[in-house]
């Protein structure tokens, strides 16, 4: 089973989601060693792009042998978004254009963006024309929640606009906003988006923990593909077990200790090269410490050790002490990584309920880089 989307061929059918601090050059360099797919980069403000802030062009620069550039752009101006656009495209040679419509953090949605950004379909059609139309080859997708709570649903208007405006894929994140990251997704939203719109990939996020998952959502919903976010957090080797499962081979078991303590120190190199400093580079490597270690009897000494360790050779000396045959534990393999908070009331500008319609661009501050999804 591959996933098309324009030109590109997505086999097996998996995206990286793109996660804010997570998902740079280094570790998707990581995630593609194990297996083929489509790594999308961290978000990126359109608005900031285009006025040319330093990390911004730092996320967009991408890693090396790269074989897809992948960019997830935040964008709430049609205008900002087709600048940014051509600055991705023609620029910086990106080969994928993924647009988010789907953050959920407060201080994004009270200002109309995000998640509540949807809420406006004819503002949607027009940011996504303004990217396809930048974009020209180059295909553009668009992420989204289903809507900003369980009585404001907007999955089927604006997948629709995303559509009818050019989108070569719409990816669903069967949450709302007012969820954020807790409870479960609702497979069932994908599945009706899938019957919705026959005539475009529809992808399918959320609650991929395991490989087994992948393959349940696309037999259950019909989806084209499964973006894969949280699960894979501290667990890299996910995309090896994704393409086995796609492929029909056997999954492997977990990775014992000793491997895990291989891929880490790998991690930590590819973060100094990444960032061009020992320093930020051993600094960035401390949040995923505790992800890679989920289910492992380490302790809580050398946990915290590692958690504050600023050099290789301290890497290399800590990550030395954990070597052994250790299997995970079974039942926290499931268990949530990441963003596990909500869920929380969606606070929106006034009166944005009763302006569906409006082309109105959202005010100031609303197109801010944050992170989410």
């Amino acid at each position: 089973m591959g996933l098309t989307i324009g030109p590109l061929a997505v086999d097996p059918p998996v995206v990286l989601a793109p996660m804010a601090g997570v998902t740079d050059a280094a570790y998707r360099a990581l995630c593609r060693s194990y297996g083929a797919g489509l790594y999308v980069s961290e978000m990126v403000s359109a608005r900031a792009l285009v006025e040319g802030d330093d990390g911004s062009l730092r996320r967009i620069a991408p890693g090396p042998d790269e074989p897809v550039r992948s960019i997830q752009l935040y964008a709430v101006d049609p205008a900002v978004t087709a600048e940014a656009t051509k600055r991705l495209v023609h620029d910086a040679g990106v080969d994928h254009v993924d647009l988010n419509m789907g953050c959920p953090s407060p201080k994004v949605t009270r200002r109309g963006g995000g998640a509540a950004l949807p809420v406006r379909t004819r503002l949607v059609g027009a940011i996504v024309r303004a990217a396809v139309e930048a974009a020209g080859d180059v295909p553009v997708t668009v992420k989204m929640r289903k809507g900003v709570d369980d009585r404001t649903l907007t999955f089927h208007d604006a997948a629709r606009a995303a559509r009818d405006n050019g989108a070569a894929a719409v990816a669903l994140h069967a949450r709302t906003a007012e969820q954020l990251y807790s409870g479960h997704a609702d497979w069932s939203a994908i599945g009706e988006l899938v019957e919705a719109l026959p005539d475009v990939p529809v992808l399918g996020n959320g609650d991929v923990w395991e490989a087994a998952d992948a393959l349940r959502m696309v037999a259950e919903t019909g989806c084209a593909g499964v973006v894969v976010g949280r699960g894979c957090l501290g667990r890299p080797w996910l995309f090896r077990d994704l393409a086995d499962a796609f492929a029909g081979r056997p999954v492997q078991d977990p990775p014992p200790l000793s491997e895990v303590v291989e891929v880490m120190r790998r991690h930590v190199r590819l973060l100094v090269d990444h960032k061009g400093s020992e320093h930020y580079g051993t600094r960035d490597f401390r949040k995923h410490v505790g992800w890679y270690l989920t289910g492992y009897a380490v302790g809580g000494v050398r946990r915290r050790a590692l958690s504050q360790l600023s050099s290789i050779a301290e890497a290399d000396e800590l990550l030395g002490q954990l070597v052994g045959s250790e299997t995970v534990d079974p039942a926290v393999v499931r268990q949530p990584r990441g963003h596990t908070h909500g869920p929380k009331p969606v606070t929106l500008p006034d009166g944005w309920l009763a302006s569906a319609d409006s082309l109105d661009v959202p005010e100031a501050g609303a197109d801010a880089w944050t992170s989410g999804g």
